[in-house]
């Protein structure tokens, strides 16, 4: 009688309900998500947007260089790294020592 305990989970470990794609429209939804962040950041809260964008393009490429990258995910990962550059030149810039004040 205990011998049958979990003797169902041992050939099929994950039912084919539980399982989804790794490469569908998840990486695809975060790629768009990471370009359109990574255009907002140039507008406003770069310092934020910029690496929202750059996590998310990375995210979308599968966390590696090689293989096939979708557009949308290396455009988020380009333009959140510019974006992120830019934002720490601006907010260096504002606080140094020639701010005018005596």
């Amino acid at each position: 009688m205990m011998a049958s305990f979990g003797h169902g989970t041992r050939r099929h470990p994950r039912t084919s309900g539980r399982t989804w794609s790794r490469s569908g429209p998840d990486r695809a939804t975060l790629g768009i998500i990471g370009a359109i962040c990574a255009v907002a950041g140039f507008f406003v809260l770069g310092i934020i947007l910029g690496p929202v964008a750059m996590v998310c393009g990375w995210l979308a490429m599968g966390r590696s260089w090689a293989g096939s990258r979708s557009v949308p995910a290396l455009i988020a990962l380009v333009l959140g790294a510019i974006d992120t550059l830019l934002a720490i030149v601006w907010l260096a810039g504002t606080g140094g020592m020639g701010t005018g004040v005596l």
